[in-house]
């Protein structure tokens, strides 16, 4: 018996259990929240991009050290110090907003309370494309300058937060109120994100063509200019002209009419519901690769 006793526990020498104490589970908790906390930060803003970016230099540092190339492995070698200092002075408002985020929350309450709302319809449906026509052409009608963004996939958390925080069902009414003349939210733009209405007032960057129309003003290039460093789609409508625009990848498309405003919004439903699809895709061949 003995033997026996001894012989199984030389087979199971390789099996190590560590001692976890209290301190060990608590420093784990606090690693996950901070780490949950930074991704959902990552995702907010443009670091999302510059997570993806990095991840690609990181897999060519990956092939360069297998294959043994000494000039690529020089180049990362030297330029990832200055490379540090570029993305803290690049994101610096965002680092700064993230702080004071940090600091405004109620941690019990994050960490206790979860929003379970989903976005089973996608990004945008059928409602929300019908409210955003009705919308434009009653504000076109009426010559009521408007700025309404649709997000993608590309976060505009930084952007959302330079406005006053709404969270309500888009709605033709909801976005004529909004927009009219001398109310406290008509100057600046809307965010929309998955069928709501998310934030009114917000600041978007202008864009930096120097071939546009001189004619076209502010809204029209905040709208080319989100588009420029988004891929969400912008609805303008000029408080000069009553002219229905759209802008996206850095183009604006003009004076369209009910037709061409429901095509392009149509074409967005496509786009998303085709990479929810593609995505799904992948992820049944990896279960199915497991």
């Amino acid at each position: 018996m003995h033997k026996i006793l001894t012989a199984l526990r030389s087979y199971f020498d390789w099996f190590y259990v560590p001692h976890i104490t209290i301190t060990d589970v608590l420093e784990i908790i606090i690693l996950s929240y901070l780490l949950y906390h930074l991704m959902l930060w990552f995702k907010k803003t443009r670091a999302w991009s510059l997570l993806k970016g990095v991840v690609v230099l990181v897999a060519f540092m990956g092939i360069a050290t297998v294959f043994q190339l000494n000039t690529m492995l020089w180049i990362f070698k030297n330029a990832i110090n200055v490379g540090i200092l570029a993305v803290i002075i690049l994101f610096q408002p965002e680092l700064r907003r993230a702080l004071e985020e940090l600091g405004r929350k109620n941690i019990i309450s994050e960490v206790l309370i979860r929003d379970d709302r989903s976005t089973k319809d996608g990004r945008i449906n059928d409602h929300t494309i019908s409210e955003l026509i009705a919308a434009a052409m009653a504000m076109s009608k009426n010559k009521t300058g408007a700025l309404i963004v649709i997000e993608q996939d590309v976060a505009l958390g930084e952007y959302e937060g330079t406005g006053i925080s709404l969270d309500a069902v888009v709605s033709k009414q909801l976005l004529v109120n909004i927009f009219e003349h001398n109310t406290p939210l008509h100057d600046g733009a809307v965010i929309i994100r998955n069928n709501r209405v998310v934030s009114a007032t917000c600041y978007l960057p202008l864009t930096n063509q120097h071939d546009l129309n001189k004619d076209l003003g502010t809204r029209h290039r905040a709208a080319i200019g989100i588009s420029e460093v988004s891929d969400s789609m912008t609805i303008v409508v000029s408080e000069e002209t009553g002219m229905i625009s759209v802008a996206q990848s850095g183009n604006l498309i003009h004076n369209i009419d009910t037709e061409g405003l429901r095509k392009q919004l149509e074409s967005l439903r496509k786009n998303t519901q085709e990479s929810r699809r593609s995505r799904g895709r992948r992820k049944g061949g990896k279960k199915r690769e497991k």
